[in-house]
């Protein structure tokens, strides 16, 4: 059985067997369910949402978040720190200057010359949160939509599925005895397929180093910024990581964009692999990716 709803800024697709029809559909609806959910705590363009309560008030206090936005922090927080400072939640300055979040005028620069980053994020009990700069605004649009597969991959294994297929996007994830085959899209012309990859019971996420307004509306997915620069890469045109886990498959393909081969070490400390496509048009892959891709026909 096959649904799909527009969540995230884009079309989620979920397919989905069960024992029963009925079984099955109750299964994807409440799978939507959890995607409808990530999508309320953290979207940034809703001000009630956890994302909106804490750019607007945790410098001035600990703010108390869903368990699910925690966890999603906590997880941007890890990477941040392994990747040594290239992953950045706190980018969202960023993209309101280049007019892809929304923004008041005075929230478009920040307040002090220096850039605020992860690094001002306190993580405290009781799901609370504290930003210690008065310009640190996060956006969790580089890792919540594969947080949101996900939790609708654990909902739809826990309706007893046996197997099933969540897409949102492009991050997708799938499960089941029956690999997957999937179009990778060419990053430079999306209408055309670069390669194809199978997976079985893994994540696979892409994302495009620009983002063209014309082209998507994922608001869960605008331009990888380089928070050294505060700029869009420009080296990488786009980046598929294959991972165990769709939220971590998210957040490494802005890594890898950024970083290009810089960023083997820390695939392989995250059993990821990734597909990596140069500005030129130039494809780059990992050796676990030898045996799984191949041309698209």
């Amino acid at each position: 059985m096959r649904r799909a709803r527009p969540l995230l800024g884009t079309f989620v697709e979920i397919r989905s067997s069960g024992a029963t029809r009925a079984a099955t559909e109750r299964a994807i609806d409440a799978a939507f369910a959890a995607i409808e959910s990530v999508h309320r705590l953290m979207s940034f363009h809703d001000g009630g949402s956890d994302v909106g309560r804490l750019n607007r008030e945790a410098h001035d206090r600990a703010v108390a978040v869903d368990p699910w936005t925690y966890r999603v922090l906590e997880t941007a927080l890890d990477l941040h720190r392994r990747s040594g400072g290239v992953f950045d939640i706190a980018v969202a300055p960023a993209l309101q200057r280049l007019g892809l979040l929304p923004g008041r005028p005075e929230d478009v620069e920040p307040v002090l010359g220096e850039t605020a980053t992860s690094a001002a994020i306190e993580l405290l009990p009781r799901h609370r949160v504290r930003f210690h700069h008065p310009a640190l605004k996060v956006d969790l649009g580089g890792i919540a939509k594969g947080f949101a597969v996900d939790r609708a991959v654990d909902v739809l294994r826990g309706c007893d599925q046996s197997s099933g297929l969540v897409n949102a996007g492009g991050d997708l994830a799938a499960f089941g005895t029956t690999a997957e085959t999937i179009d990778i899209r060419d990053p430079r012309y999306p209408g055309r397929s670069l390669c194809q990859v199978a997976i079985a019971n893994a994540a696979l996420a892409s994302s495009a180093g620009r983002f063209d307004p014309l082209q998507s509306a994922d608001a869960f997915s605008a331009t990888t910024i380089d928070p050294a620069t505060g700029e869009p890469v420009a080296e990488f045109a786009g980046a598929s990581v294959c991972a165990p886990s769709c939220i971590i498959a998210d957040a490494l393909t802005k890594i890898v964009l950024i970083s290009g081969e810089r960023a083997v070490g820390l695939l392989k400390g995250y059993a990821a692999s990734a597909l990596v496509v140069s500005a030129a048009g130039d494809v780059h892959i990992t050796p676990e990716w030898q045996d799984v891709v191949r041309a698209a026909a």
